[in-house]
């Protein structure tokens, strides 16, 4: 089991430096896509991740294992970070959607591909814009964040059944809005 590997990790990330890299690089994306896609905004993503990871290496001595997954708790401590961030800021952003899906992905695409995938990637963002604030969390956490139904009942603090059924009914919401595409 994957959780049982990263929560393993983790304990030795408190004195092995290489478990801590290896820690960042596997949870890096799924972390800051997951915040990307809250914030929609690079530069506030890249300072919400830069917390996010800074909160996990002074709090990882505290990280309990019995508690919840690595995952969960990584995550718990991102959406607490988006949940400061977001109290501060005095302004409204535009939503810059271009480069969302993937930072880090190859630029080796061909054209016509890249905008077929850019005007999809808009599609589905704006849809999921329209769901309500827990639908688009679980969303977010699912497919961003990589993350179980187990994780994510205990980020929410919903059951799983609850997760599931919120999930199903998002995604029902987000075909009929896209007008019945796969996605």
């Amino acid at each position: 089991m994957a959780d049982n590997y990263y929560d393993s990790l983790a304990r030795q990330a408190t004195t092995d430096e290489d478990a801590f890299e290896e820690l960042y690089k596997y949870f890096f994306p799924r972390v800051y896509n997951f915040i990307y896609a809250r914030l929609k905004n690079a530069a506030d993503a890249d300072d919400v991740t830069s917390t996010t990871f800074l909160k996990m290496n002074e709090n990882l001595e505290s990280y309990d294992p019995t508690r919840a997954a690595f995952s969960t708790w990584l995550f718990r401590i991102a959406n607490n970070a988006i949940i400061d961030f977001t109290r501060h800021i005095e302004r409204n952003q535009e939503t810059e959607w271009e480069d969302f899906l993937d930072p880090a992905a190859p630029e080796k695409e061909e054209p016509e591909k890249k905008l077929v995938n850019s005007e999809t990637s808009s599609s589905l963002l704006a849809a999921i814009d329209k769901l309500n604030e827990r639908e688009r969390r679980i969303i977010e956490l699912r497919y961003w964040g990589e993350l179980d139904t187990k994780s994510i009942a205990e980020i929410v603090s919903m059951t799983e059944s609850n997760v599931r059924v919120t999930m199903h009914r998002a995604l029902g919401k987000l075909k009929k809005i896209l007008g019945e595409r796969d996605f």
